[in-house]
């Protein structure tokens, strides 16, 4: 006797997108983290290219 198997195909694509969306929501607030702590940074020069 067979029994029909259920898909998990609601569960996977639930995964992704919960998935997806944390991974966006975690880089995004590390960029903002770094912009923050930078904010009052002053941009330091470039060294003299050495002529030869």
């Amino acid at each position: 006797m067979s029994h029909h198997q259920s898909s998990d195909k609601g569960a996977a694509f639930t995964g992704l997108i919960v998935t997806s969306v944390a991974l966006f929501l975690l880089a995004f607030g590390i960029v903002k983290w770094t912009n923050a702590k930078f904010a009052g940074h002053e941009p330091g020069k470039a060294p003299a290219a050495a002529e030869h």
